[in-house]
């Protein structure tokens, strides 16, 4: 199978690229070597250096691909309003030119890395009042540490469950809102074209070749460079924000496996989960971290950001029905081998 795959030389692009050529695909890889992901690096070998939102002046590139396997893009929070223009730009206009791009060529399949940031808040209960959906936390209620969502009825501290694919999507960064778009995007081109998308929302993935230090890091990341430093890792909150941690190389794997499916059995826009389908606490991501390196123990600082979400945990059930997907990667097993992964500068 020939696969053109955009983000190549990312830290998912570059993990994905070996899963595909082990499988005995042919890639074509494409980046833009952006200085927020790669610093002043080079586009290694084989990689062709070009800017999804110039798609249309690729010529041959398309020729003969299969499957277009989209991992270009502008990541990290964008907490600046500033910040807007270079998500609409990198992340939406990027894929609506690929996307036009691809139906010129004549390329009916896509995969589609896309987010759980998509979400929003996660899937919340009140053992009183059953299903909620929270709004945004107060700054009131987070300046004196109630951390947790109440219960728009009764204010009781919500439960946390896991959230499906077919939960309301409630994007609440520029990252975020740029996500869904290219969502969007992609199920329009569908409809109008006749082609595939199986988009990949993605949870914390983590692991080998991770940038250091960079919008790009995340907070496993993060947390391994306070360690490093002699530093105890810096824990907002109470600490107690559930999260999904997925280690990269079962990223790529659902990649492989969804490039596999894209237009076989799955209708004309498909979303999934990928996910480890383990919550963990954020604080047990950072003791794990500072154990495996004998670093400081974490220090819970009480100190919160605008617009983070407390709990965000996914189902992984739809993606191992419909792609046969199941992570192979444990928090408890990959987050101590992170410890002393090989990062990119």
């Amino acid at each position: 199978m020939r696969v053109l795959l955009t983000g190549a030389a990312g830290f998912i692009g570059s993990a994905v690229a070996e899963v595909l050529v082990d499988a005995g695909d042919d890639v074509v890889g494409v980046d833009l070597m952006l200085p927020q992901a790669h610093g002043e690096a080079a586009a290694p070998p084989g990689i062709h250096r070009l800017d999804v939102r110039d798609a249309a002046s690729w010529g041959g590139l398309l020729a003969g691909v299969d499957v277009v396997v989209h991992q270009a893009a502008l990541v990290g929070l964008g907490a600046q309003v500033a910040d807007l223009p270079a998500y609409a730009s990198h992340n939406d206009v990027g894929t609506a030119a690929l996307l036009a791009a691809m139906h010129e060529a004549g390329v009916a399949r896509l995969v589609l890395a896309s987010s759980m940031v998509v979400y929003g808040e996660g899937r919340y209960t009140c053992a009183t009042h059953g299903p909620q959906s929270p709004g945004i936390r107060s700054a009131a209620d987070l300046d004196v540490g109630r951390f947790e969502n109440p219960c728009p009825v009764c204010g009781s501290p919500l439960a946390w469950a896991l959230v499906g694919e077919d939960a309301a999507v409630d994007p609440r960064s520029a990252y975020a809102a740029s996500k869904l778009a290219q969502e969007h995007y992609a199920a329009a081109w569908a409809r109008q074209s006749g082609g595939h998308v199986v988009a990949l929302r993605y949870h914390n993935v983590y692991g080998r070749g991770m940038p250091r230090d960079t919008p790009y890091s995340g907070v496993a990341a993060m947390f391994r460079s306070s360690v490093e430093r002699g530093e105890a890792p810096q824990v907002f909150e109470d600490g107690g924000q559930m999260r999904d941690f997925v280690h990269v190389d079962d990223v790529a794997r659902a990649n492989l496996l969804a490039a596999r499916a894209v237009g076989e059995a799955q209708p004309g826009f498909a979303a999934y989960n990928v996910c480890s389908g383990t919550p963990v606490p954020i604080l047990r991501i950072a003791e794990l971290l500072a154990g495996a390196a004998a670093g400081p123990a974490p220090e819970v600082t009480g100190d919160h950001r605008p617009g983070d979400v407390r709990h965000i945990v996914a189902s992984p059930e739809l993606a191992t029905s419909e792609l046969g997907f199941t992570a192979e990667i444990s928090p408890e097993q990959g987050i101590p081998e992170f410890a002393t992964a090989p990062l990119r500068e």
